[in-house]
């Protein structure tokens, strides 16, 4: 059974998220709304992925990224982000996140990202 953590400061996309996921049978572990909540959550859940917004209050997806990657190198950390400013998506890939998602979210290409982490394509 694979856990997935959703964080994003954004209730709609974090229902939109957990929808899509549900539906082809993933457990959602649970859900943050800032990158400080994020390590907290992910501290404590353990999830086998996690979906991370890069533009948050408290704490940025960047930072919560670099602090989830030092808890866990092997941690699986897809970026998410609407604003998709190139500087931060190569930042995030640079550091250890698996892709980048633009939002609005297409349902295809999650499923088919968490397929690859899953089947160890990427």
């Amino acid at each position: 059974m694979v856990r997935i953590l959703i964080v994003d400061d954004s209730e709609f996309f974090r229902e939109t998220m957990k929808e899509i996921l549900e539906d082809e049978g993933y457990t959602i572990a649970g859900e943050a709304c800032d990158g400080a909540e994020a390590i907290a959550k992910y501290r404590e859940l353990r999830p086998d992925i996690t979906t991370m917004d890069v533009t948050m209050p408290v704490m940025d997806g960047i930072e919560a990224l670099k602090n989830i990657l030092e808890l866990d190198p092997d941690a699986k950390v897809i970026m998410a982000s609407s604003s998709a400013q190139q500087s931060k998506v190569s930042e995030a890939l640079i550091l250890g996140a698996y892709e980048f998602l633009p939002k609005p979210f297409d349902r295809d290409r999650i499923l088919a990202v968490i397929s690859e982490i899953i089947n160890g394509v990427l």
